[in-house]
């Protein structure tokens, strides 16, 4: 059983037709949006392929490059790396969403951005930070020297100070533009797309938040789907945030505010489209289902807020070595990790209107992802798994996944029992916010 760290907040509040101004109970919503660009140095490595062309022969021992060391450098930019921010504010409750075009969530990164809008008077009962997990966005952010080797090479204090400055840049925009506002959720599905890795089902479900001004303009959408960065493979050089940012740029040129992207349960799916005829391909489709599903989303009729934060008690961590050199290696070989990676992991669970939304520190899978979302559905009319925030700490499986040998069960660094454990946070979390919520399923 997990431990549990329960910090319920829960401000119920009715907007629409039919409420007056002498009810006492009514509180505004107010939200805010922006999107800031991250001026990113030149010589800055390209995060999620640790193989070759992507790493260097030689790592700069000399330092000929300030921002490189295991990996070369990109060659230059696609498409600009993005900061999106979104805040949520009703009462006492106030919530931060942050969206980035990284291939994995650095958790010192966030606690040092938490600690300072705390000293700028910004308090937040929760803060979701996605990563879209592009393969072609930057590295050299992450204080893990393990990861850094991996996959995103050793941190750059450069390129981290210019991350962090977008997303305080990003969070502080989005505090100054807070107006009243409603919140809609809704999905669809997109098939075709995608293709699972272990031969197993897909979720094609679109997920989409609808955030209105009352002034009737578009402040946000945040849109998510599971799908993987890897439309660009290991031998692009130019920086990009991969079929996401491409079709988030789509959406934003068609409602002229931010879309934040977040992915979902993303580790057994990869993209069917390759290359960057993949990408735009795969963007315009992508775009196409957030747009279509827009305009049918009328604002939920409970404007609820809410926030729970329970933590993990996670196994020792370790390579378990079969899984990684193949069958021939005895099973329970395992190289531990304790030093390199947290015993444990806080799951954070947001209510937002109809919809619930819940932050996982890693790669989940399908199967698992399926298993939160449906007990998400007897209390909230929609249920969204937000992949890849907050922290990395690698892929979270089904059992019968970490048992064969595989990249995905190669990167489970939590044990046969990890991914059933994140699962089963996940599903407390989303129960512990349900309890205190009104809101009535989706017909």
């Amino acid at each position: 059983m997990a431990r549990r760290l329960r910090a319920l907040l829960l401000v119920g509040l009715l907007l629409g037709p039919g409420v007056g101004t002498s009810s006492a109970v009514a509180q505004t919503l107010l939200a805010g949006a922006a999107s800031v660009s991250v001026d990113l140095p030149a010589d800055t490595p390209l995060a999620g392929y640790g193989a070759f062309p992507r790493r260097a022969w030689l790592p700069d021992l000399i330092g000929w490059r300030p921002d490189t060391f295991w990996f070369r450098p990109a060659t230059g930019v696609h498409d600009p790396i993005k900061v999106r921010a979104l805040v949520l504010e009703s009462g006492s409750v106030r919530v931060l969403w942050l969206t980035l075009d990284l291939v994995g969530m650095d958790s010192t990164l966030l606690a040092e951005l938490r600690a300072r809008l705390d000293l700028l008077g910004l308090h937040y009962a929760a803060v979701i930070a996605a990563a879209s997990h592009t393969h072609s966005g930057p590295g050299a952010y992450a204080r893990s020297e393990l990861f850094g080797f991996l996959a995103l090479d050793r941190e750059s204090p450069r390129v981290r100070g210019r991350i962090f400055s977008a997303m305080e840049e990003a969070a502080r925009q989005a505090e100054r533009r807070k107006r009243p506002a409603t919140v809609g959720t809704g999905r669809s599905e997109i098939v075709g797309i995608t293709e699972s890795r272990v031969r197993g089902p897909l979720d094609p479900e679109l997920g989409v938040l609808k955030v209105m001004g009352a002034d009737n303009r578009p402040v946000a959408v945040v849109w998510n789907y599971s799908i993987h960065g890897t439309a660009l493979s290991r031998e692009n050089f130019k920086l990009s945030g991969d079929v996401m940012g491409d079709a988030a740029a789509r959406i934003e040129e068609q409602l002229g505010a931010p879309a934040l992207y977040v992915n979902g349960a993303v580790g057994d799916v990869s993209p069917r489209g390759r290359g960057w005829d993949g990408v735009a391909s795969t963007g315009k489709i992508l775009s196409a289902g957030v747009l279509a599903l827009w305009p049918r989303i009328a604002p939920d009729p409970d404007q609820r807020l809410s926030a729970t934060v329970e933590t993990a008690a996670l196994p020792g961590p370790a390579l378990e070595l079969r899984n990684c050199l193949g069958r021939w290696i005895p099973r329970g070989t395992r190289l531990g990790l304790h030093s390199a990676l947290p015993a444990s992991a806080d799951i954070v669970a947001v209510g937002i209107g109809r919809g619930a939304w819940v932050a996982i520190p890693g790669e989940l899978d399908t199967r698992l992802g399926l298993e939160v979302k449906q007990v998400g559905r007897p209390r909230f009319a929609h249920t969204f798994v937000a992949g890849v925030a907050n922290a990395y700490l690698g892929y979270f499986v089904a059992p019968e996944h970490f048992r064969v040998p595989s990249y995905i069960s190669c990167g489970s660094l939590y044990g046969e029992r990890g991914g059933e454990i994140i699962r089963d946070t996940a599903v407390g979390a989303l129960r512990e916010l349900g309890a205190g919520s009104s809101v009535r399923p989706g017909r």
